[in-house]
């Protein structure tokens, strides 16, 4: 099973005690460079992960007439005075009204100009071309925080995406849904990010386990073991599935360790995958934030004697990282 949560530190850090329980009996934390990729992997080991947001086309109902696909999440900017970052939480959700406005408004601002943009499962935005793009992307969540600038579009039609994204900022700028927004006290909408791309016509891998939560490449691959929804507040995410026996299983949690929320997701799925590990019918428990990915088997629970400390410190958040012994 692999936890994965968001990979900056929040504002105010507090202890889980739980987490941090486990994180001490782990074994030394493995440097990740592409968390989905390993993520994947615990579903299918043999085959290759499908670009993100072919993935989250082709498990939607958006009409397939183009032959490449960019999510564009929506995302606000704090400009400094020689530089633009994303801001710290500035990956911002929308409401089912605003992003069948967005993508209306886009197809008809931006007509004729080979795209245009689509309502995916949930509120997730798809960008749609009519050619492919030889370009090479940034996830959102690996710049929060972050100058933009070093993460923009690279590759041979580079020009072409960042000159869309320069549009769609000024496209934005006087939007009637940031207005909306601003009337219910919720960040504007300083731009769309185009990332993780692909081609439309490959088909999604067969997988061999569960997902939960609400990132765009495991919403799209689905369920395939037997689950039951989870509900109430503070439930992973609107596709949460909760499997009703063990198996590989993958879980993105957008709330921070410490938080109401977290302490929910822990009933619902960490303390349930110890009881598997415990029992074996789980062989390994994978927790990653950032670039740190800690592993825990069933022996870790012999490792009595190392005493918990801030998780954030384990993955580097706040403090400098010691390697385990």
């Amino acid at each position: 099973m692999y936890f994965r949560f968001p990979a900056r530190a929040p504002v105010s850090l507090q202890r889980a005690p739980l987490l941090e329980h486990v994180l001490a009996r782990a074994d030394a934390a493995a440097c990740v460079t592409d968390w989905r990729a390993e993520a994947f992997h615990t579903l299918a080991p043999e085959a290759a992960m499908p670009p993100i947001a072919t993935a989250a086309l082709r498990a939607s109902s958006a009409k397939v007439v183009g032959t490449w696909v960019l999510v564009a999440t929506p995302v606000h900017f704090v400009a400094g005075m020689s530089s633009v970052s994303m801001a710290a939480d500035g990956i911002l959700d929308l409401e089912q009204s605003e992003a069948d406005a967005l993508a209306a408004d886009f197809n008809r601002a931006f007509a004729g100009a080979g795209m245009r943009l689509e309502r995916g499962r949930e509120c997730l935005l798809l960008c749609i071309f009519d050619t492919p793009l030889r370009v090479a992307t940034t996830a959102p969540e690996q710049i929060l925080g972050e100058d933009i600038w070093g993460c923009l579009p690279r590759g041979a039609d580079e020009g072409r995406l960042r000159q869309l994204m320069s549009e769609i900022e000024m496209w934005l700028f006087e939007h009637a849904v940031n207005e909306h927004r601003r009337a219910r006290a919720a960040p504007p909408i300083s731009g769309l990010w185009l990332w993780g791309g692909g081609a439309t016509d490959i088909s999604l891998p067969a997988v061999s386990g569960w997902t939960a939560g609400n990132d765009p490449l495991f919403t799209a691959l689905g369920a395939h073991s037997h689950h039951s929804a989870a509900e109430g507040p503070g439930a992973p995410g609107p596709d949460a599935l909760r499997p009703d026996a063990a198996g590989p299983g993958v879980v993105v949690l957008a709330d921070w360790p410490g938080t109401a929320a977290w302490s929910q997701a822990e009933q619902l799925w960490l303390l349930p995958a110890l009881a598997d590990l415990r029992g074996g019918r789980l062989t390994r428990l994978d927790l990653s934030a950032g670039d740190r990915c800690f592993s825990v088997s069933a022996r870790g629970r012999w490792r009595f004697w190392r005493r918990p400390r801030p998780w954030w410190e384990s993955f580097r958040m706040g403090g400098e990282f010691d390697e385990r012994d």
